[in-house]
């Protein structure tokens, strides 16, 4: 408990020194951690090939998950003093205003808070002084507020009044006080030398607690309901301190937060990855594990490093999972490519080995032709499951996110006039088309490269808000998804459709859907969601690929080659010379 003479001489830049030095310790872990991670592990992964070596890499490990630890308790305890200093602030100044007051009218004040007042008269009638002690509440002071005006000496009312606010001074110093000790006093290191998904587990319930006793100070003040500029202004002025105070608090909000520049949202979510693992690990179940599946890979090749390398814009356990990784920084880069995925695509064991790699391929590719160029998978989204991807609901609920993304991409650039693609695959063509015909359009989002899209939901390649030139399509020969049927053939689909099940089985049905569909309505241009984005009616520029295996019994091979240089060298190379600035090195290919 605080007493009257504690909270007056408190000195709370003490506390906010506190803090620094706790943020200066927890900056240093986290240097410390990228120093083994990115100079030792490093070197030690190009420069040998041995078990001695991989011992090593193991080892080092552990070292850099307790440097992570470090890092995380230290800014936490740091972000509570700091927290603590802020709040303490109002009641100390009111104590101090209530005393002023007091010595100014001769009152004396007694270390309990009471305050005694001295006589007054009254029409030659003497009015004793006395003694009157506070209240915190409305009933009590209004009670003896009432008491001492019937006491008929002015000297009593205003002696009550400054006990009362002494009073709530000393109760509102106090409760603080029982809020940030109780947080503080969980933030303590778990026993031994290694830090398990149970230890972060611990972690985020000590993040939890630091929450609820410093969301006055800065969860408010947090724009979330601001444009990305916004927030990019809002970023750039806060001090260090305040910096690393937010990020140590709310490394999942802000880590996620469109126009926060990428060095700090990754740095955010590197922050927060290991406690969303405790948190799933806690949780336990199929869904979580499927999860955390994913996020450890992604967490395996944060740790061994990638060139280009990663810079991890995003991460949760909301709805089927979402995590948007960079290859390059996409604030420096003059060249800037976002990636949607579409069907079936979520947070998994194969997000990491296979989607992600779709992102770094393209980065690679285009820096090859700039290397000022960064390229991003968007998991921003629930992607549809099953027969999900024959309706539009997951592309409208994502396409707004995205359309934020976009922006957020365009605010923290550091380049007078960043080039900026925006890539959809499958049933994410659909979710980016959605995005462009959202309120405001996607006005920073130069050329559009869609890939074995389904339809995009407009009609003509200029309804994206570009014009048909900055429109790049592409669609393998043998990619069924490209041949969804429309609305206007669907009969003709389905008896094709049958007819190929009896010969080719469920791959078969798919071929004969196509071929079907095609047959059902001669010189049809549409597709599933609209008109066919490789068509002449579209008028986007298509471009050349690799037709790819054929159906039976390669099923959707060719539909999942469009980014692998291995696979399919030649759209692999269209792709990165559009995301890199250069359509006019294209292979262009006729409209079907």
């Amino acid at each position: 408990m605080l007493s009257l003479k504690e909270l007056k001489d408190l000195k709370l830049t003490e506390l906010v020194e506190a803090a620094r030095g706790w943020s200066e310790i927890s900056e240093k872990a986290y240097a410390s951690r990228d120093r083994v991670n990115n100079e030792i592990v490093a070197t030690l992964t190009d420069t040998q090939e041995n078990l001695s070596a991989v011992e090593a890499v193991i080892r080092l490990g552990r070292l850099t998950r307790n440097y992570q630890y470090i890092h995380t308790e230290c800014g936490l305890v740091s972000a509570a003093l700091h927290g603590l200093a802020e709040e303490l602030a109002g009641p100390q100044r009111s104590l101090l205003d209530a005393l002023a007051e007091a010595e100014s009218m001769k009152f004396e004040v007694f270390d309990d808070g009471s305050v005694r007042y001295p006589a007054a008269t009254s029409s030659d009638t003497e009015l004793p002084g006395d003694i009157v002690s506070g209240a915190d509440d409305f009933f009590s002071r209004a009670l003896r507020t009432t008491a001492a005006a019937a006491t008929m000496n002015p000297n009593a009312t205003l002696a009550q009044g400054i006990a009362n606010r002494i009073a709530t001074a000393l109760s509102e110093a106090n409760s603080i006080d029982e809020q940030y000790s109780a947080a503080v006093s969980k933030l303590k290191a778990a026993e031994g030398l290694e830090v398990t998904d149970a230890t972060w587990a611990d972690v985020n319930s000590d993040a939890s607690a630091v929450h609820g006793a410093v969301d006055d100070v800065f969860k408010d003040d947090i724009p979330t309901d601001k444009s990305a500029a916004e927030r990019k202004e809002w970023w750039d002025g806060l001090s260090k301190d305040d910096r690393i105070a937010y990020m140590a608090i709310y490394p999942e909000t802000i880590g996620n937060l469109d126009g926060i520049p990428a060095v700090a949202r990754d740095e955010a979510n590197r922050t927060y990855l290991p406690q969303l693992m405790g948190k799933l690990e806690a949780q336990g179940g199929e869904d979580a594990q499927t999860k955390l599946d994913g996020l450890r890979k992604i967490e395996e090749q944060l740790r061994v490093g990638s060139e280009p390398p990663m810079y991890l814009l995003g991460i949760g356990d909301e709805g089927q999972g979402r995590a948007i990784v960079s290859y390059g920084n996409p604030d420096t880069s003059r060249n800037v490519s976002a990636y949607v995925p579409g069907l079936s695509t979520k947070l998994d064991g194969e997000f990491a080995d296979g989607t992600m790699k779709r992102a770094r391929d393209t980065a690679i590719g285009a820096q090859g032709v700039d290397p000022s160029s960064a390229s991003i998978v968007w998991l921003g989204y629930d992607a549809p499951l099953g027969a999900d991807v024959g309706f539009t609901g997951d592309a409208e609920r994502g396409a707004p996110a995205y359309q934020n993304f976009m922006s957020g991409i365009a605010a923290t650039n550091e380049n007078t006039d960043p080039h900026v693609t925006a890539i959809g695959h499958s049933y994410g063509s659909l979710t980016v088309g959605t995005a462009s015909q959202q309120p405001g359009g996607m006005p920073d989002v130069d050329d559009y490269i869609l890939l074995g899209s389904p339809g995009v939901g407009v009609d003509r390649a200029e309804d994206l808000g570009v014009s048909k030139e900055h429109v790049f399509t592409g669609a393998a020969g043998n990619d069924l998804v490209t041949h969804a049927p429309s609305g206007g053939s669907v009969a003709g689909g389905v008896l094709g459709a049958a007819a190929g099940f009896v010969v080719g089985g469920p791959v078969g049905a798919g071929v004969g859907l196509a071929v079907g569909s095609d047959l059902g309505d001669p010189g049809d241009d549409d597709n599933w969601f609209g008109t066919d984005p490789v068509s002449e009616e579209f008028g986007a520029i298509r471009m050349r690929t690799d037709d790819g295996p054929f159906p039976i019994p390669h099923a959707f091979d060719a539909h999942s080659n469009y980014f692998n240089p291995e696979k399919d060298g030649i759209s692999a190379y269209n792709i990165a010379n559009v995301v890199a600035g250069n359509p006019d090195a294209i292979l262009r290919e006729d409209h079907r």
